[in-house]
């Protein structure tokens, strides 16, 4: 593992994890059933978050799409661990991203969400090659928006979380079709743990 990946598979990681048990469910499910309107539940069929921490996220969506079948990657043990027992996932992965080997095209959504924005820029299009591969339909990234690149302080930490167009980023980099896109704002989505996101919805090319 490299120096921030490292990071996130120790200690930091516990904390991330506390806090992401506090978060209000009603509003998870407001937040994901507006990110996925434009998909008929009917065409998820198998869903990978990539980097899911505790699964709070794959606990919403079995919720609203209880009819897939979920599959997770997480580089942190203990969350892993937490994250299997919760969702049990159909193919599951402790480690980074880059370290899984999914069939390509396997699932029909793969995402992220706060997830790219911890990925140091010399290693972000490797790792969302990865997850274009791994679709076969859909991908969506929910991320902190900036229109220039910018590198911010987190948790007293440097070169811990990046800003950028990931959206842009995709477009420019994979073949893919911009479906859907939108603003978690936080004035009421904080207390669901989206913090000022933006999301973007693409359904991979042929």
């Amino acid at each position: 593992m490299n120096e921030q990946e490292q990071f996130w598979a120790g200690n930091f990681g516990a904390t991330y994890r506390n806090n992401n048990k506090l978060f209000d469910h009603d509003l998870q499910i407001k937040a994901w059933s507006n990110m996925l309107k434009s998909i008929e539940a009917n065409q998820l069929d198998k869903v990978l978050e990539c980097g899911c921490n505790i699964g709070r996220n794959l606990t919403t969506l079995k919720r609203i799409v209880p009819s897939a079948k979920f599959s997770l990657i997480e580089i942190n043990k203990e969350s892993y661990n937490i994250a299997v027992k919760e969702i049990s996932p159909e193919y599951s992965f402790n480690g980074p991203i880059l370290q899984s080997n999914f069939a390509n095209n396997l699932f029909d959504l793969t995402f992220t969400c706060g997830v790219l924005i911890h990925i140091p820029p010399y290693d972000l299009f490797k790792n969302m090659e990865k997850i274009y591969n791994y679709s076969g339909k859909y991908i969506l990234i929910a991320e902190y928006f900036s229109r220039e690149f910018e590198i911010k302080l987190y948790h007293g930490q440097m070169n811990k979380l990046f800003k950028m167009d990931f959206g842009r980023y995709l477009i420019n980099n994979f073949e893919v079709e911009v479906i859907d896109y939108g603003f978690l704002w936080g004035h009421e989505y904080d207390a669901g743990g989206f913090d000022d996101v933006n999301w973007w919805l693409f359904k991979k090319g042929s």
